[in-house]
């Protein structure tokens, strides 16, 4: 059976996920929309589905499966829409912006019984879901801390930061659900600190970033994380596990995987540029995941449970820099 797709949103992310689905056994793009012509226009020439409009996708009986790729203020909305239209949905992090919003719409999918899984793609990076099999197997026994390192090669524009709900809910939410998918416990307590060093104008808009958080655990586990907008060596994505007997360990990725050795010493080629080239491996392993919990032959993860807990701990790093505490993560969720 294949899965009929409809892609809502053209962007630098509906790119990644045109490919995605038009790459994997079992998928099948049949249209997109997009509020600019030209960008729909683009996925259409270059993976020969048709154009519609939102409206049209949520009619259409000929299409099973939504990917919201739309800003991150229409998440909500079109998860409810699309629920209640007995699609099955992907949506990208975060749901919204508002936790309360983002319950609200969840009460919705239960109720409808959709298929709701978020876009955490790094869960499906192979790399890191190597460590993850290696702690499972019990290699470097009971985790105790874990660490993630996390810099993009730049930072994205300062209009983009605007209304992008902050580096924390939009950037380190990716981290902290990486960190609840390594630890295998749920966080209760959360230490951030928060520095603009690489854009004076990020900082006028709101915003950092240059952020370092800890994140704690009932029994005691720790899960440090870093996170820079300027990386000027590429995209680094590192992650380590210590253990009770032991450690593993996710290196950075390079295109071309070589060691030139030469009287100037050892040189290696460059890291990928962004996550579009890092994680195209991570991003066709998640449309087979969907694809599989959509058919009910696997459960949804990450689910819109997992989308609120990440959301929550992103809240609960805002409230930490703005007073400079720990914050009990019970303090956000009530």
């Amino acid at each position: 059976m294949t899965l009929r797709f409809g892609l809502l949103g053209a962007g630098r992310i509906g790119k990644v996920h045109a490919k995605a689905i038009t790459s994997t056994p079992g998928a099948a793009l049949v249209a997109v929309a997009d509020a600019f012509p030209a960008a729909a226009q683009a996925i259409a020439d270059q993976y020969g589905c048709a154009i519609r409009t939102i409206e049209a996708i949520e009619a259409d009986r000929d299409i099973d499966a939504v990917v919201i790729c739309t800003p991150t203020d229409t998440h909500a909305d079109l998860i409810e829409r699309f629920a209640r239209a007995g699609k099955a949905i992907f949506c990208e992090k975060p749901i919204d912006l508002s936790l309360a919003r983002v319950k609200a719409c969840l009460k919705v999918v239960r109720e409808t019984k959709a298929t709701l899984m978020v876009g955490f793609n790094r869960r499906f990076d192979p790399h890191f879901a190597a460590v993850r099999a290696e702690i499972d197997k019990g290699s470097i026994g009971a985790v105790e801390m874990v660490t993630i390192t996390s810099r993009d090669p730049g930072a994205p524009p300062v209009d983009y930061i605007a209304r992008s709900g902050g580096i924390f809910r939009d950037m380190t939410i990716h981290d902290f659900d990486m960190a609840r998918f390594l630890l295998g416990e749920e966080v209760v307590e959360v230490s951030a600190m928060a520095s603009v060093l690489v854009d004076p104008a990020i900082g006028k808009a709101g915003d950092y970033d240059s952020v370092q958080v800890m994140l704690k655990t009932a029994s005691g586990k720790q899960a440090m994380i870093s996170n820079s907008r300027r990386a000027t060596y590429g995209y680094d994505q590192r992650i380590e596990v210590h253990g009770s007997n032991g450690l593993v360990s996710a290196e950075n990725q390079r295109p071309v995987s070589i060691e030139i050795a030469s009287s100037l010493g050892y040189t290696r080629p460059p890291l990928h540029d962004f996550f579009m080239t890092r994680y195209t491996d991570a991003y066709a392993a998640e449309i087979a995941a969907f694809i599989a919990a959509a058919a009910g032959k696997a459960p949804v993860s990450p689910s819109g449970e997992d989308g609120l807990a990440a959301l929550a701990l992103a809240e609960a790093a805002l409230k930490s820099v703005a007073e400079g505490r720990t914050v009990k993560l019970a303090e956000v969720t009530g």
